[in-house]
């Protein structure tokens, strides 16, 4: 019994040590499903048209469309230019 607890004990300690926080990613196209007598959720985690449309087929009746909510990949600030110094 006591090798059970510290063993638990130590579990929870491993796991509390190292948390990460849970991520939620959308991407640029949602897959508008119907669940009942006309409510409707969109499922906004897809990259591309193909990666939604099986969603959409698999018997959930809805269809994909553009996520309005998408803002793109950022940008990179931090990116130099060099100039070109031309030299004769």
């Amino acid at each position: 019994m006591t090798r059970f607890l510290v063993i638990a004990c130590a579990a929870v300690l491993a796991m509390s040590l190292a948390p990460q926080r849970a991520q939620a990613h959308e991407g640029p196209w949602c897959a508008s499903i119907s669940v009942g007598t006309g409510a409707v959720y969109d499922d906004c985690q897809y990259y591309s048209f193909e990666e939604c449309r099986p969603h959409v087929l698999a018997g959930n009746r809805g269809f994909c469309n553009l996520n309005p909510r998408w803002a793109g990949a950022a940008a990179n600030p931090h990116v130099r230019h060099r100039r070109h110094v031309r030299r004769d």
